[in-house]
């Protein structure tokens, strides 16, 4: 059984960050999952200024930290925002990559939500290298990557499916973040040997029945997977098509007006590195709307 029971926003105190600690109060709201919200800080950075500030440089250490935890507790306060849920927070020192994972361990924290677009760390981490990074060395923990101001609880689910037994997992806990979303599920297939085919000589004719006959099987494994899932038949739209896995995401995310798309990782081994370097890192490149990057235990 999918259940959420802590959840852990990181941001950098930025305008865009707040995004990602607003909806992980929407979160917490509706599963019932305990919230913190921590903030990183490189204060040993500070330690190149120790010639100007001198016996200073103690005191000015401690204000930071404060005017730090003094802005996130003034935004966890707020009702407008807080949906009823009680946030604690966290403020740690140490580079925001290392502080994250390490702070993530300690609280057995569930799903990590972060900002796309920080001013600062955050963004640095979601974009480039510093994306699969993170992905490799959470053992753990599902991400949660928000771009979007949360107005409203998701409306509508895109969720890829390759049949691996994390697309079960990310539907199921697709359906816990929003119990009411509409569902999607999309998987992009290729046709093995299509274009040797083609080159060979074999009839279009011959080739077309092929692809249809991939359709056909790839949409008899859809429906098996959503009933493994728990989906019932009418509960959610198959879409079946030929093409790059991360190409589609994006094209039927921008010609369904999802606002979540739900991806799975993959265990921790060469395949994975490969698919943080393409599929996930293009999608959460290239998609307007908030990713969500679920782990396969």
């Amino acid at each position: 059984m999918i259940k959420l029971n802590h959840l852990l926003a990181a941001t950098d105190l930025s305008a865009p960050s707040r995004h990602a600690i607003d909806r992980g109060f929407r979160i917490a709201a509706t599963t019932g999952a305990s919230y913190s919200v921590m903030h990183a800080m490189e204060l040993d950075a500070i330690d190149a200024l120790r010639e100007w500030l001198g016996d200073r440089l103690p005191e000015v250490k401690r204000q930071l930290e404060m005017q730090a935890r003094e802005s996130i507790a003034h935004l966890l306060a707020d009702p407008a925002r807080n949906q009823g849920v009680r946030a604690n927070v966290a403020i740690v020192a140490g580079s925001p990559l290392s502080a994250i994972t390490a702070t993530a361990e300690e609280l057995n924290t569930d799903m990590l939500i972060l900002g796309m677009r920080g001013e600062d760390y955050l963004r640095h981490m979601l974009l480039g290298s510093t994306a699969s990074r993170l992905l490799s060395k959470t053992s753990r923990q599902s991400i949660l990557v928000v771009k979007q101001p949360p107005y409203a609880a998701y409306r509508r689910l895109l969720i890829p499916v390759d049949f691996s037994p994390v697309s079960v997992r990310s539907i199921r806990l697709a359906r816990l973040l929003a119990p009411d979303a509409d569902i999607v599920l999309l998987h992009a297939f290729e046709v093995p040997f299509e274009g040797k085919l083609s080159f060979a000589g074999v009839d279009d004719e011959v080739i077309g029945r092929y692809r249809v006959a991939a359709r056909n099987e790839g949409m008899d494994h859809v429906r098996h997977l959503a009933d493994t899932a728990g989906l019932e038949v009418g509960g959610y739209t198959p879409i079946v098509v030929r093409g790059d896995a991360s190409l589609q995401a994006i094209i039927q995310e921008q010609e369904l007006d999802c606002d979540l798309i739900v991806m799975g990782k993959h265990g921790k081994n060469a395949t994975e590195e490969l698919l943080i370097g393409s599929v996930t890192k293009h999608v959460l490149a290239e998609s307007q709307c908030d990713v969500l990057i679920v782990l396969d235990k």
